[in-house]
């Protein structure tokens, strides 16, 4: 344990999982609603056993699944964008550069169009 508290870890971190996040924190929030809607109409039980809190927890969970929602599919948009701009630079670099040897002219280089 001589690395744990100075931040020297032993092995390095393993790469993050990725999976279908969006889907999953969906399914998540549904279920978090469904628990609330379900605990609702016994509202008045729970108030008597002193258990309102599980029920406002379960609003809490869906109201924050959806700030999830939002979030995760900003993220996924955002990985998309950044793979279709990697895709583009390498395209980029691996055309050659028009305009160096016919300027664009159809049939400069000495071929037929």
């Amino acid at each position: 344990m001589s690395g744990f508290l100075t931040g020297n870890p032993r092995h390095p971190a393993p790469e993050p999982l990725e999976g279908p996040v969006v889907g999953t924190i969906t399914a998540g929030t549904i279920i978090w609603f469904a628990l609330f809607l379900l605990q609702l109409p016994f509202y008045g039980w729970y108030s008597d056993h002193g258990h309102t809190a599980w029920i406002w927890t379960c609003l809490a969970g869906a109201g924050l699944g959806l700030i999830g929602i939002r979030y995760v599919r900003g993220r996924d948009a955002a990985i998309k964008r950044a793979a279709a701009a990697a895709v583009a630079a390498t395209a980029a670099t691996d055309e050659p550069e028009s305009g160096t040897e016919n300027d664009g002219i159809p049939g400069a280089d000495g071929r037929k169009s």
